[in-house]
């Protein structure tokens, strides 16, 4: 049984009930997060995520508040060293039968209610995906690896300069002149 569906029929019979739920499981069972490249953050394979939930009824639907945790890692943009941490997102989503008051079948805000079930694990997929980490990193203050000689600043300091650019070498009189 999928740890993140929720059977909601009990707290749809009266309008304004609320439920506290908490719920663990795989983020993406599918394998639908897929990273381009190496360079982007990700979710562990098999990583579980915490979906800690207020399910609230209303009129044609259940209105998801609460938050979501699920791990990541990726790799530093500036010096290339591995990186990760705990995402903790906030999460506030409707989930709809089609055709009731706010469930238009072309209505792409809302998760679906089928069968008196809400699953929310899509609904925790998209909500870790979009907070991902574009371009993570290792701590504030990287130093980042050296575009000459490839070592980590971070750790030790190179002697290196940039090569001079003959466009611009009649200018470099000026600089002398200091």
């Amino acid at each position: 049984m999928d740890p993140f569906v929720v059977h909601v029929a009990r707290l749809r019979r009266v309008l304004g009930t609320r439920w506290h739920e908490v719920r663990t499981g795989p983020v993406d069972p599918e394998a639908v997060i897929v990273s381009r490249s190496p360079a982007d953050s990700t979710v562990p394979r098999g990583a579980e995520a915490i979906c800690e939930v207020t399910l609230e009824s209303f009129s044609g639907g259940v209105m998801v508040t609460g938050t979501v945790a699920a791990p990541w890692t990726g790799l530093c943009r500036r010096c290339a060293s591995p990186v990760g941490g705990m995402l903790r997102i906030p999460v506030r989503e409707r989930f709809t039968e089609p055709g009731a008051r706010y469930g238009d079948p072309d209505d792409d805000d809302a998760y679906p209610i089928v069968d008196d079930e809400l699953d929310l694990g899509p609904m925790v997929r998209d909500a870790v995906v979009l907070e991902l980490p574009l371009a993570p990193l290792c701590r504030e203050g990287c130093r980042g690896l050296c575009p000459y000689c490839g070592c980590d600043r971070n750790e030790e300091a190179c002697e290196c300069e940039a090569p001079s650019d003959p466009r611009w070498a009649n200018l470099d009189v000026l600089r002398s002149a200091q």
